[in-house]
């Protein structure tokens, strides 16, 4: 017999310690998968969504519509020179110029810039700033065939020179009707009785996170441009104001498109862009819009009285924390608490009172501060509604006649102290106030629960756990009942200058 080939014998013994494998493989996934399949417990069906529409949706045809109705709005106003400074010492570019009396008294360098001082203020100080017109740019929109525009308060202020521009290019002359700078709305007027314009309307009901929206403007004087996106948030409070709740889209808006409509694909408008989020200046996705209900409701009475008519209950209220609602004795941290009412307002003529918890207004729940003040300001004044108030933990209802929100509100003032007393339990010092109206803070544990509160020297404790204090004997013995009857915290009313409010101080952290 022949000698075999040992590269022969090699590949016939790696074949068959491959194909071993592969088998042991294959018989090792059969009888894994008969395993498994003998013992696979019965799990629910995962969600599962049916798209309604599996491709993207076009918006040409709806673009072709409203574009007709959106606006760039063009505002001139006069400014001061930036570069124009009393001192004269400066400019714009950065470059200061010496003052003439860093050099010695008669040098040439010293007479050298006070010559030329003299010169830039007019030889005697006494240089005017140079005026120039200023052009600024935003966005608008029709709401009426007769040429009431939509914008922003922001775009239009301090200016009386408007121009309108539509999707063609055509220019008009607006005049303006009224800006309510809280919620940063302004209208204007085209008056062309030539023609009727071509308008949208604002969307009735609300607005979903997750569906379509597309936003119209004027971004960096471009003009008619359009970007699309989603409704990200609701309810957004961006630090603007009293009547923040913003809608956040992530369709790209920037500079330019303020004021201008942002519509849902039915071609009502679901808010208008006034604010975005920009680290850089440009869009990043984040951009906020006014409600659509908030903005009806205010050029409504733009369009009607020329300013906005809100409601006024006239107090001065704080949110609801953890530990304010367990020292009233809320289930739930909700609701607005009355620091102070203000004086002759309509919630002192109704008998409200200083540490009435406000939970309700005509059965709609008040969820914080800030939804307190968006409720009352919707409704007219002259106006009777019923609030639902949990005083000393007892439910009741009180009528309150609204008023006008005056266009400033009216605020208390505050005194100051003098002689220590100790309440270890609240991490501070006390003192008698000269007038018995409170008792002072001396000093404040940096450690206690008054100092996490933001409490500080020279505050003035109004009252405690519901009752008006004068000494510091009084704010002892209240913190005392108030640890025999159970509770976590005690409620104290804090005047700090001339703002009141409460603060819940929690027992045990001196």
């Amino acid at each position: 017999m022949s000698e075999q080939n040992p590269k022969v014998g090699s590949r016939l013994r790696t074949r068959l310690v491959l194909g071993t494998a592969a088998a042991a493989l294959v018989v090792g996934g059969f009888a894994g998968e008969a395993v498994l399949g003998s013992r696979s417990p019965a799990y629910a069906d995962a969600v599962r969504v049916q798209s309604a529409a599996p491709q993207l949706p076009n918006f040409a045809d709806l673009v072709d519509k409203v574009k007709p109705a959106v606006v760039s709005v063009r505002v001139k106003s006069e400014v001061a020179d930036a570069s124009d400074d009393d001192s004269g010492n400066g400019g714009s570019n950065g470059f200061s110029m010496p003052n003439p009396g860093q050099f010695p008294p008669g040098s040439p360098m010293e007479r050298f810039f006070k010559q030329f001082q003299d010169q830039q203020n007019g030889m005697g100080g006494n240089k005017r700033p140079q005026m120039h017109k200023a052009v600024g740019l935003g966005s608008g929109f029709f709401i009426s065939e007769d040429g009431y525009v939509v914008t922003n308060n922001h775009v239009v202020d301090g200016s009386s020179d408007f121009t309108v521009t539509d999707s063609k290019g055509k220019e008009y002359t607006a005049r303006l009707i009224g800006t309510d700078p809280k919620t940063d709305l302004a209208l204007l007027k085209v008056d062309d009785n030539s023609q009727k314009f071509t308008y949208v309307e604002f969307a009735p009901g609300d607005v979903r996170v997750g569906e379509w929206v597309v936003a119209v403007g004027n971004p960096f004087g471009l003009g008619g441009t359009v970007t699309a996106g989603i409704v990200s948030a609701l309810g957004r409070d961006i630090g603007a104001g009293t009547y923040d709740d913003f809608i956040q889209i992530d369709a790209s808006v920037n500079k330019g498109n303020s004021g201008g409509p942002t519509f849902n694909m039915n071609g009502q408008v679901i808010g208008i862009n006034t604010a975005i989020y920009s680290p850089s200046g440009g869009s990043v996705g984040i951009a906020f819009d006014i409600p659509a209900a908030t903005a009806q409701r205010v050029i409504g009475d733009l369009k009607d009285h020329g300013e906005v008519v809100r409601g006024w209950l006239g107090v001065q209220i704080q949110p609801i924390t953890r530990d304010i609602a367990d020292s009233l004795n809320l289930a739930d941290a909700k609701g607005a608490l009355v620091a102070e009412p203000q004086e002759g307002s309509p919630a002192t003529l109704a008998g409200i009172k200083s540490g009435d918890a406000i939970v309700n207004v005509d059965g709609k729940t008040v969820e914080d501060a800030r939804n307190l003040s968006q409720i009352i300001a919707g409704y007219a004044p002259g106006t009777t509604v019923k609030l639902g108030i949990v005083r000393s933990g007892k439910a009741q209802t009180i009528e309150v006649k609204l008023g006008k929100l005056p266009s400033e509100d009216k605020m208390a003032s505050a005194d100051q102290p003098a002689k220590p007393a100790s309440v270890a339990d609240l991490g501070l010092a006390l003192t008698a106030s000269p007038d018995d109206k409170g008792v002072v803070v001396s000093e404040v544990d940096p450690d206690g629960a008054a100092a996490e509160q933001g409490i500080q020297p020279g505050d003035v404790i109004l009252a405690v756990g519901g009752s008006e204090v004068s000494r510091p004997g009084d704010v002892e013995r209240e913190v005392v009942d108030a640890k025999k009857a159970g509770m976590k915290a005690v409620l104290v009313r804090i005047k700090s200058g001339d703002h009141t409010r409460f603060v819940a101080l929690p027992f045990g952290k001196a």
